[in-house]
């Protein structure tokens, strides 16, 4: 418009990771962003993130499913048998029938996907593996009613602690061996 000639006409292109400045356009102005960086937000990585992952990720969906179903009947066993057998007798047998509810939805839907080895042999390791997870339920149950409950019985000799100990603790670390335990060795991935 009838005035000085417009200079910012880039003469030359910027080196790879620059980017030409609108004042001085033969300087290369460096960008703030690595290599690094661009390769960690692009689609690339994540896709290849979840090519890796994504079975786990529906694996550990399906068996939290499957946990929940069991967890219920768990429960309801648990607290129903409360008063007629006590804590520990009452844990073992809710433990049983809710193991027997998660064998048939980890086999049968969960790891269906997975090379059948023998419903005998998945059964046996299955309820041994459970075993432990037992176990590992009535040293929470043990600790909160006999030993902490010797104590304070007003507080452990309790429906809420006994909950709290058996369905909370024992059974968040029962869930995380559990979950390893049964992926690993009772519906193992096919061996090609």
């Amino acid at each position: 418009m009838g005035g000085r000639p417009d200079r910012r006409v880039a003469t030359s292109r910027p080196q790879r990771g620059g980017a030409v400045s609108r004042y001085a356009p033969c300087v290369s102005v460096p960008t703030t962003r690595s290599a690094e960086q661009e390769s960690a937000s692009s689609p690339g990585l994540l896709r290849g993130l979840w090519d890796r992952f994504g079975h786990l990720v529906h694996e550990v969906g399906k068996f939290g499913v499957v946990g929940i179903v069991a967890f219920a009947v768990d429960v309801t066993v648990s607290n129903l048998l409360l008063k007629l057998m006590g804590p520990f007798l009452a844990a073992t047998v809710s433990m049983t029938v809710a193991a027997t509810v998660a064998f048939v939805g980890n086999r049968f839907w969960t790891w269906r996907d997975r090379e059948r080895s023998g419903l005998h042999r998945e059964y046996l390791l299955y309820f041994g593996f459970n075993l432990v997870g037992l176990v590992i339920g009535l040293a929470c149950v043990w600790v909160s009613w006999s030993l902490l409950g010797h104590y304070w019985p007003a507080v452990f000799h309790t429906r809420i602690a006994y909950n709290v100990a058996k369905n909370l603790v024992g059974m968040a670390l029962g869930t995380l061996f559990r979950f390893w335990s049964y992926r690993r060795f009772v519906f193992a991935e096919r061996t090609t």
